[in-house]
């Protein structure tokens, strides 16, 4: 396994990384509970709200080993890095590490930013090709997967590097070891999965929702942005 990258030192943060520009966003409650199935198939809410690894899931979704390419080590300091407000969880200085999640035939699957303690992630990343499953699960890491945070909405960034039209989905969370916070995670997920996993919501029609797992049934990962907009503004 191969991976790139150019750490840097430079604290005027002169990579970004690909935030999502959000039409539709939801907090802890709304992931306790869980959405309509019209709005998020049940197969896409066990990716995105469980506290599973995602590596696990891809790898057995698609049969392939989940490789990384790290794409950026950053160091940023004390800078909030335009994360969501939980960064503030993580002790600084920190470390911004940005990886693509693929298959090892080459097929991106997701999109992933973390931010570390800089003086601490050399402990827990010794191997930094490695997914961040992989590491951990290597030293026998003891975890708390804690989602706090799900959206739907567009990057450019990310429609490029999927090659894939947005909106896309995805979360940020907390890692917990020992009762204290060790990353910060923030995930978007491919609208490749769909081959995997089937659509991403379930269609209405006459005001009912139509019988899960029925393929005839599954809204095409086509649908219109308008119509996908309307959707996520309902109460």
């Amino acid at each position: 396994m191969t991976a790139t990258f150019t750490p840097t030192n430079n604290l005027t943060l002169p990579t970004g990384w690909h935030r999502l520009t959000p039409i539709w966003q939801g907090g802890e409650e709304v992931i306790q509970q869980g959405l309509p199935h019209a709005q998020l198939a049940p197969a896409w809410q066990l990716l995105l709200l469980g506290d599973g690894s995602p590596t696990r899931h891809l790898q057995l979704l698609t049969g392939e080993p989940t490789e990384v390419d790290v794409i950026d080590m950053s160091l940023v300091g004390m800078d909030l890095d335009g994360a969501p407000d939980l960064i503030k969880a993580v002790p600084g200085p920190r470390l911004r590490r940005q990886v693509w999640l693929r298959t090892a035939s080459g097929q991106r699957l997701a999109y992933a930013t973390s931010w570390w303690e800089a003086s601490h992630v050399d402990e827990y990343l010794q191997n930094r090709s490695l997914p961040i499953w992989a590491s951990l699960a290597r030293l026998r890491t003891e975890l708390y997967r804690d989602v706090q945070g799900i959206y739907y909405g567009y990057s450019d960034g990310l429609e490029s590097g999927f090659d894939e039209e947005g909106p896309f989905w995805g979360r940020h969370y907390l890692f917990w070891h020992h009762g204290q916070p060790l990353t910060l995670i923030y995930e978007v997920f491919s609208p490749y999965l769909t081959k995997y996993l089937g659509a991403m919501q379930l269609l209405q029609q006459g005001g009912e929702k139509q019988v899960e797992g029925e393929a005839n049934n599954l809204e095409s990962p086509e649908a219109s942005k308008n119509q996908e907009v309307f959707n996520f503004n309902e109460p």
